[in-house]
C-alpha cells in the first residue's frame, strides 16, 4: 500500500496565508497540514507517499526534507498547477496509481489518524470515504444505499439542499487497488481528460464509474471521527477549535466562539441557554414558507415593530421598544441610567455580566448571598441595601445562573421600596416563562410587562429575551418595557431604523396564533426539568441546586468545574464552568435544560466518568 497526496494547489482563498507557500503549508494549531498528514501516514507501513507538487513546489519538498519522515517520499511536479485542476494532477501520477494499492488524499485536509484507519481496516478494495453531509461542508456529494453502493455523485453546483438529509459528503480519501486502478480509473481518467480538457477534476471520472453497473467503488462511512477541509479563513479557524493540543485548548477555543454551534453539528449545547420545545413545526414551516419574501425584503421600522411588540405583549405602544437581542436595549439603557459620572448601581453576584460589564465594575454596590445555593429574598435585597446609596437595582428573575427566583408579591414590595428610594429598577425577567405554575395558569401572571405594574412606577425597567424564552435566538430579538415614556421615545430615536430583521418582524406578526403550542411547550419543559434535575441528583459527584429557570447550577465535587467540562467536551457535550463566575472557593458548572433526548445523553455521559 502507498500513499498519494495531491498538494498542487494555490489556496487563493486562504490570501496572504498562501502568498509565499502553498496550501498544506499553512498551520493548524502551530503544526502545517501536510506535516500533521505526513505523520499519520507515516505510522501505516506504507511503501512510499507519492506527493504531486505544484504552485511553491520547491518550497513544499524542501520544508519536507526537515520534517524527517521515514516512509520513502517521492514527487511529481505539475508545472501548469495554475491552468489545470486536480484530473491534471492526479494523471501526472497515474504510473504510480496504477502500480500498487493507494491511499489517494487531499493536502488541504485536517483528520484524526483513525479516519485513515477506517481505510485500512476495511477489507473492501475500492472506497471513498464520506461522512453526512453537515452544513459547513461544500463540494461534491453522494447519495448511497443500504448496501454503500454509490447510487448519485453529486459535483458542489449541482446540490439541493432540500434534499441534504439524502446526501453523504466525500471526504477526499479514498482507496484504490492497483487493479481498479489499471483496469478502470486510468483508463477512464484518461478518456475524460482528452475529451473535457485538463481543468477538470477527478471526482467526475469517479462518479462515472460509480454509475456503472460493476460497483467496483463503494462508500465507507465515517462514525463521528473528526475532519475538516480548509478552503478559506473560516475553515482554519473552525480547523483550529477542533484540532487541538489538549482538552483544555479545545475548551477555550470553544468558547471563545461564544455560540454559532451549529458549525459543529456532533456538538450538544447546554451552554447556551433556549426553550428546547419552541417553536412549533408549523411555525417553523410559516416562516419557511416566507423565506423568500423575508430575506429579500426590507423589515418594517421601529414604529411598527413597536405596534407588533406591544400587541404581543399586551401593553401601550409608548411603553415598549424592541431590540435586536435583549443586549442591544440593555446597551442603550445602561447608557441612559449612568450619565451622571457619580451614579452607582445595586447588582446581586454572580450575575448576568452583560448589565455590570455595561455599568462598570467601579460603580457597582455588589450584594453577594452567603448561603452555598445563592437563594436570597426580596428582604434579604432590602435588608442589605437600605443604607446605601445608589442610582438603581438590578435584578435577574430568575436570576443567572443560580436559577434564584422572587416571587411576583416580593418584587411589587422591591418596586415600591425602590420607588421610595427614588432609585431605578431594572428587571430581567428573561427567564420567568420557566417557572413552576399550575397548567391552567397564564404568564401574564409572572410577568412584570403589564401597564398596570409599569404604571406602579415610570423608574422600573422590564427587559426580556424572545431569544431564550421562546427558542429562537437566531431571530435576536428582545424587548424593553416601562412607562418612562420620555427615556422609550429617547432610545426609539437611537437605535437603528431598521434594528431588527425581517424574520424577527414576522416572528412577532405571528406570535399571537401559537400562544397555546407556547403555553404546552412550557408545560413540557418543566415536566423535563423536573425529570433531569432527579436524574442529576444520582451522579454521584454532582449537587445540582433549587431552579426556576431553563439551567441547572451544580456543585461539583471530586474534580474541578474545568475538568468536568474537558471531559464533556471530550464527549461532544458542552457545559459552562461556574467557579470563577460565583467565586467562593468550590467548584460549580451550569448546565441548560434541553429536550429528553439530550438531557438522557447528558446524564449517561455524567454517569460515565469515573472519580478517583
Amino acid at each position: 500500500m502507498q500513499g498519494l497526496i495531491l498538494a498542487a494547489g494555490m489556496g487563493k482563498r486562504l490570501k496572504k496565508l498562501t502568498s509565499g507557500n502553498t496550501k498544506c503549508m499553512v498551520k493548524v494549531n502551530g503544526v502545517t497540514m501536510i506535516e500533521r498528514s505526513l505523520r499519520i501516514l507515516d505510522k501505516k507501513h506504507l511503501s512510499r507517499i507519492v506527493i504531486v507538487v505544484g504552485y511553491k513546489g520547491q518550497n513544499l519538498i524542501d520544508y519536507i526534507e526537515t520534517l524527517n519522515i521515514k516512509t520513502p517520499i517521492t514527487y511529481v511536479n505539475n508545472p501548469i498547477y495554475d491552468k489545470t485542476n486536480n484530473i491534471y494532477s492526479l494523471a501526472l501520477a497515474k504510473d504510480y496509481l496504477c502500480s500498487e494499492d493507494t491511499l489517494l488524499l487531499e493536502s488541504d485536509l485536517v483528520f484524526e489518524e483513525s479516519v485513515i484507519d477506517e481505510l485500512l481496516d476495511d477489507e473492501r478494495p475500492n472506497l471513498a470515504l464520506v461522512d453526512k453531509f453537515e452544513s459547513w461542508m461544500d463540494g461534491t456529494c453522494l447519495k448511497i444505499d443500504e448496501n454503500d453502493c454509490i447510487s448519485d455523485f453529486i459535483p458542489g453546483k449541482y446540490l439541493k439542499f432540500s434534499d441534504k438529509e439524502n446526501y453523504y459528503k466525500t471526504v477526499n480519501i479514498y482507496k484504490f487497488s492497483a487493479k481498479f486502478s489499471a483496469n478502470t480509473y486510468v483508463p477512464f481518467l484518461t478518456a475524460y481528460e482528452k475529451a473535457m480538457g485538463e481543468n477538470e477534476y477527478y471526482e467526475s471520472v469517479i462518479k462515472l464509474i460509480a454509475m456503472l453497473e460493476t460497483k467496483e467503488i463503494r462508500a465507507k462511512r465515517l462514525n463521528g471521527e473528526t475532519w475538516y477541509e480548509i478552503d478559506n479563513i473560516q475553515d482554519l479557524n473552525i480547523a483550529e477549535s477542533l484540532f487541538t493540543t489538549s482538552s483544555k485548548e479545545h475548551l477555550d477555543k470553544i468558547n471563545s466562539r461564544y455560540g454559532g454551534f451549529w458549525r459543529y453539528p456532533k456538538l450538544i449545547d447546554f451552554c447556551y441557554l433556549v426553550n428546547p420545545y419552541y417553536p412549533p413545526e408549523k411555525m417553523k414551516d410559516e416562516m419557511k414558507s416566507n423565506f423568500d419574501t423575508l430575506l429579500t425584503q426590507y423589515p418594517s421600522g421601529m414604529a411598527v415593530n413597536s405596534l407588533l411588540a406591544a400587541g404581543a405583549f399586551g401593553v401601550d405602544t409608548e411603553h415598549i421598544i424592541v431590540g435586536n437581542g435583549a443586549a442591544e436595549l440593555i446597551k442603550a439603557l445602561t447608557e441612559r441610567i449612568i450619565r451622571d459620572e457619580d451614579a452607582k448601581i445595586a447588582c446581586i453576584y454572580p450575575t448576568f455580566e452583560e448589565y455590570p460589564n455595561r455599568f462598570g465594575r467601579d460603580r457597582v454596590i455588589s450584594y453577594k448571598p452567603e448561603t452555598e445555593d445563592l437563594r436570597y429574598s426580596a428582604d434579604d435585597i432590602i435588608r442589605f441595601y437600605e443604607d446605601k446609596k445608589f442610582t438603581a437595582i438590578v435584578l435577574i428573575n430568575p436570576d443567572n445562573p443560580s436559577g434564584n427566583y422572587i416571587p411576583y408579591n416580593e418584587l411589587v414590595k422591591l418596586i415600591n421600596w425602590a420607588k421610595e428610594k427614588q432609585s431605578k429598577v431594572i428587571i430581567d425577567e428573561s427567564f420567568v416563562d420557566f417557572v413552576d405554575m399550575s397548567d391552567d395558569a397564564d404568564i401574564a401572571e409572572v410577568s412584570l410587562i403589564k401597564d398596570e405594574v409599569l404604571d406602579m412606577y415610570s423608574g422600573l425597567y422590564v427587559v426580556k429575551s424572545i431569544s431564550k424564552s421562546y427558542g429562537v435566538p437566531g431571530a435576536r430579538l428582545g424587548v424593553l418595557a416601562s412607562s418612562d415614556e420620555e427615556l422609550i421615545a429617547d432610545m426609539k430615536k437611537d437605535v437603528a431604523i431598521w434594528n431588527i430583521n425581517s424574520f424577527g418582524e414576522f416572528f412577532l406578526q405571528i406570535k399571537e396564533k401559537y400562544d397555546k403550542d407556547y403555553k404546552n411547550a412550557l408545560k413540557l419543559f418543566r415536566k423535563s426539568r423536573r425529570e433531569f434535575i432527579e436524574k442529576l441528583q444520582n451522579v454521584s459527584y454532582l449537587h445540582p441546586y433549587e431552579t426556576q429557570a431553563n439551567y441547572v447550577m451544580c456543585r461539583v465535587d471530586g474534580m474541578t468545574a474545568e475538568e468536568l467540562c474537558c471531559k464533556m467536551l471530550d464527549k461532544k457535550l458542552i457545559i459552562k464552568n461556574l467557579t470563577h463566575k460565583v467565586g467562593n472557593g468550590k467548584e460549580y458548572v451550569r448546565l441548560a435544560v434541553r429536550d429528553e433526548n439530550d438531557n438522557n445523553a447528558l446524564i449517561d455521559a455524567l454517569n460515565d466518568i469515573d472519580i478517583i
